[in-house]
């Protein structure tokens, strides 16, 4: 367990794990520096702390990728990763300067479900 309650990450951490107690591995992440604020996870071979800093520079391309494209008014609000067995979602803060990073297994959990409960304590650390 890599996160305190005492802090918002952690809190966000905490409320998401009772929300998806079957999650393999959730962080909070800084978008600037591809930092973990507060991580967790359920599975050994799942480093969320790690995947935080790989998962950043995806939002960083794809925040490019807008760009270039001129997407004016546009925002990301979050990027689902299909694995064949996991689904990989990183929902971003209204103000896009953090995302949670979220693992879980494909089969076993609603996406539509996940995607409202990510939404609802991403609200928490705007």
């Amino acid at each position: 367990m890599a996160y305190s309650v005492n802090n918002p990450a952690g809190k966000v951490i905490q409320g998401v794990i009772d929300d998806l107690p079957a999650l393999l591995a959730v962080a909070v992440v800084d978008v600037n520096s591809g930092m973990s604020l507060a991580s967790h996870s359920n599975v050994q071979n799942i480093n969320p702390d790690t995947a935080a800093a790989y998962n950043t520079e995806v939002v960083k391309q794809k925040q490019k990728a807008m760009a270039a494209l001129k997407l004016n008014g546009e925002k990301i609000e979050d990027i689902l990763i299909s694995l064949t067995n996991q689904l990989h979602l990183l929902k971003l803060t209204e103000a896009g300067n953090k995302f949670i990073y979220l693992v879980v297994n494909a089969r076993d959990t609603n996406l539509a479900i996940a995607r409202e409960v990510l939404r609802q304590h991403a609200a928490q650390l705007n």
